[in-house]
């Protein structure tokens, strides 16, 4: 389905008369730029996932047009991309391929929809040198659809599907170490489910997201709470159907879900569960246009939501908007991509910067990779207007002053890598910093509030 709708964008471009608007932070404005080639993988690249390491190393999984719609995983070693063992590894096409990464021993896991074996659900791990399967291959007891998958913070595999053999319901299945076990009941929705989506909270319990046939295709959530399947607020809980929803935590422990809003004209709408209601995160229907196929991710640095997807109005070329904690803005430009793209899906790397990877129409189809980076951008730019950074050249302490009385910022610190050094929150409009254990080199800086982002750079003799 997504390669016939990739086809109809080439065949079919649509015109628009709308712009988005950018979002220009200051002189040194950041920029997305690419993450190695750009259309890095063989042939065409559908169902996209993206997933970082434990030491920052940005994956790729995708279904692999070059290798008969085989699955292939694919890794940035910090100058090119390589494959993650064989390429095309899984015994036929996989469907549905999602990526995440275990937290206790850093291996790549895939799940996908298993073609050549009745359309069930497989798990594979790359054990370091192999593919190899996790627990029994196509364990699930019937055809699996919209299959999700996560790991605990104890690093336990989880999945959840629309259960073909229970009336489409939702099933959720854990692994034992031996075996896939089905937590709590089988088909527990208690009707058809769509668009299913897992999460396993910082408390190790495992939350599903899908919509709801029963209550119109609007969202329900529920959780096992070690016995039983039961209602995470309210079902039905959104004001219309939706379409395309992807749930996640927050940092902080919050359930997040994004989503295609009907009522909306299917721009991007975002809401979180408070402890007592599911409550919008801003503004309902934030994007400019309709927001295909949206994706959301963290920061682990400050705890910001990013949202990623497919801009209708900029010829469906990639946009990525986030909450500063007062409203959604555009992070650089919007429709920063070539080309249009499909199956975006953003991440963020252990320093908070967002990732993005996507079917290239500019290449054709195959993946490519972009971040957010601030480093090569505005190197030679004036510092911000009402922003002191000095003495600059500096070699021991190295005073940072702003207009704003009283200040009350999240200062950042980063290396010519993108690598975070410092993060701190300050509340003097000038304060003082030791910086003679740093290296010698340049280093750039971000002070972010709720209603501004204030960037500069200094150089450590």
């Amino acid at each position: 389905m997504k390669k016939l709708f990739g086809l109809f964008l080439i065949m079919f471009p649509v015109f628009v008369f709308a712009q988005h608007y950018g979002y220009k932070s200051s002189l040194t404005d950041y920029s997305w730029k690419y993450v190695g080639d750009t259309g890095f993988s063989a042939g065409l690249a559908v169902f996209t996932s993206i997933a970082f390491g434990p030491s920052g190393e940005p994956y790729v999984a995708y279904e692999d047009g070059a290798n008969s719609d085989k699955g292939s995983v694919m890794k940035f070693d910090g100058t090119s991309w390589g494959y993650v063992g064989s390429a095309g590894f899984t015994s036929g096409r996989a469907n549905i391929i999602s990526l995440a990464i275990s937290p206790t021993d850093g291996q790549p896991y895939v799940s996908y929809q298993d073609i050549v074996n009745s359309y069930k659900a497989t798990v594979m791990k790359f054990d370091g040198t192999n593919w190899v399967f996790v627990g029994p291959q196509a364990f699930t007891p019937a055809k699996a659809d919209n299959i999700s998958f996560a790991f605990s913070p104890t690093g336990e595999p989880y999945v959840a599907f629309t259960d073909y053999a229970s009336s489409f319901g939702v099933t959720a299945m854990k692994f034992d170490g031996t075996n896939w076990v089905v937590v709590g009941t089988g088909g527990f929705s208690g009707g058809t489910a769509t668009d299913v989506n897992l999460a396993v909270s910082p408390a190790g319990e495992p939350f599903v997201a899908y919509s709801d046939y029963g209550n119109n295709f609007k969202e329900t959530v529920m959780r096992f709470d070690g016995a039983n399947w039961v209602m995470v607020g309210t079902a039905g809980f959104t004001s219309a159907p939706s379409g395309a929803s992807k749930f996640a935590f927050s940092p902080a422990g919050e359930p997040h879900l994004v989503f295609m809003d009907s009522a909306y004209s299917y721009k991007a709408t975002v809401m979180k569960f408070d402890g007592s209601n599911w409550i919008l995160v801003g503004e309902a229907g934030f994007t400019d246009g309709e927001a295909f196929m949206p994706s959301l991710a963290f920061s682990p640095v400050d705890g910001e939501p990013y949202v990623a997807y497919s801009d209708t109005l900029l010829f469906y070329k990639a946009t990525v908007m986030k909450f500063n904690g007062t409203s959604w803005v555009v992070v650089g430009d919007a429709g920063f991509s070539a080309d249009y793209t499909q199956g975006t899906s953003i991440a963020c790397n252990p320093s908070g910067q967002p990732y993005v990877v996507y079917l290239d129409g500019a290449s054709g189809g195959k993946a490519s990779v972009m971040k957010f980076d601030s480093v090569s951008v505005g190197m030679n730019a004036p510092q911000e207007s009402g922003l002191l950074i000095y003495p600059n050249p500096a070699t021991d302490k190295i005073t940072i002053e702003t207009s704003e009385i009283p200040a009350k910022y999240n200062l950042t610190i980063m290396n010519p890598d993108g690598q975070q050094i410092l993060a701190r929150q300050i509340t003097d409009p000038k304060i003082m910093m030791d910086i003679s254990n740093l290296p010698a080199g340049i280093y750039f800086f971000r002070l972010t509030n709720n209603r501004s982002v204030k960037v500069g750079k200094f150089v450590k003799e």
